[in-house]
C-alpha cells in the first residue's frame, strides 16, 4: 500500500512539473473558429453558426496557473421558423459582439488546461433577417432589432489543449444578462477555436 501511495505521489509531482506555464511569462495567442449559438426561452429555435476570432494574452502566475484576457469578435444569436398566414418564414437573429474574456487557466498536465472566468461584451450588430417564398416568389428582408442592450455579460468555462504551440480551445458561454430589454432571453453558445501561442 505504501508503494502504491509513493508511486501516486511521484506521478502527481511529475504532472505538476510538466505544467505548461512559466512564472512571469507573457504569451500571445491569435485564434479563430466558430460559434454554435442559440438563446434561451426561444421556441423551435435552431443554432446559428458564426465566426469567433481574435487574440488573447496570458500571464503566468505559477507553473500551473495563468490568467488571460482577450478581444474576440463573436457572431451570436439564434435561428428559427414561423408560419404567417400559411407562409413559412425563416428567421435569423444576428447579434454580434466584441467579447472580452477574462479567464483563470489551470494546467492539469502539460498542455491541458481547464479555464473559467467572466466575459463582458459590447454589441456590434443587432439585425433580424426574414426569408420565405409565396406563390413561387422569394422574399428576403432585414431590419434592426429594437431594444437590444449595448453591454452584455456572460460566464465562459471550458478546456484547451496545446501541442507544439497550436492550441485547440472549447468553451461553453453562459449568458447572465438579458440580450433584449423587454424579453427574458439570454445568449447560450459554444465556441471552438484554433490558435497559435507564442511567448513575447
Amino acid at each position: 500500500m505504501k508503494k502504491v501511495l509513493m508511486i501516486a505521489a511521484m506521478m502527481i509531482a511529475t504532472l505538476s512539473a510538466n505544467a505548461q506555464n512559466e512564472l512571469g511569462q507573457i504569451t500571445l495567442k491569435p485564434m479563430a473558429g466558430i460559434n454554435l449559438a442559440t438563446m434561451t426561452k426561444t421556441d423551435d429555435s435552431k443554432m446559428r453558426v458564426g465566426l469567433a476570432a481574435g487574440v488573447e494574452a496570458e500571464y503566468g502566475l505559477a507553473e500551473d496557473l495563468g490568467v488571460s484576457a482577450g478581444v474576440l469578435y463573436s457572431m451570436q444569436g439564434v435561428k428559427g421558423t414561423t408560419d404567417i398566414a400559411g407562409v413559412k418564414i425563416d428567421q435569423t437573429y444576428k447579434l454580434d459582439y466584441i467579447n472580452i474574456p477574462i479567464l483563470a487557466n489551470y494546467y492539469i498536465v502539460k498542455g491541458l488546461a481547464i479555464k473559467a472566468g467572466i466575459q463582458p461584451a459590447f454589441k456590434v450588430t443587432s439585425k433580424a433577417k426574414f426569408e420565405g417564398s409565396y406563390s413561387g416568389s422569394k422574399m428576403s428582408e432585414e431590419e434592426n432589432i429594437d431594444g437590444t442592450k449595448g453591454f452584455y455579460l456572460s460566464v465562459p468555462f471550458g478546456l484547451s489543449y496545446e501541442i507544439s504551440n497550436v492550441v485547440i480551445d472549447a468553451r461553453y458561454n453562459l449568458g447572465v444578462t438579458k440580450a433584449i430589454k423587454d424579453i427574458d432571453s439570454k445568449h447560450s453558445w459554444f465556441t471552438f477555436t484554433l490558435g497559435y501561442k507564442f511567448a513575447l
